[in-house]
């Protein structure tokens, strides 16, 4: 229980919460919707506000997600 973060269900309407992400990303482009992403995980990180959760959540968000799996990146 490193930083206790909680994965089970916790949106009272997760559906409305997903439509209602979708819907912040409407008419912007991908550079804007990429800033509108990164602002959000933002300010969620800072409202968790702890660190041992955000270090957890990282972890369990880069899961499953093999480095030849990203896009190419040039040299």
């Amino acid at each position: 229980m490193p930083g206790d973060l909680r994965t089970q269900l916790g949106l009272d309407a997760p559906d409305d919460f997903y439509q209602a992400l979708i819907d912040a990303h409407d008419g912007l482009n991908d550079a804007q919707s990429d800033l509108l992403n990164a602002k959000l995980v933002l300010l969620l990180a800072n409202h968790i506000g702890d660190g041992a959760v955000l270090a957890e959540a990282l972890a369990a968000a880069r899961e499953g997600i093999a480095e030849e799996d990203g896009p190419e990146i040039p040299e």
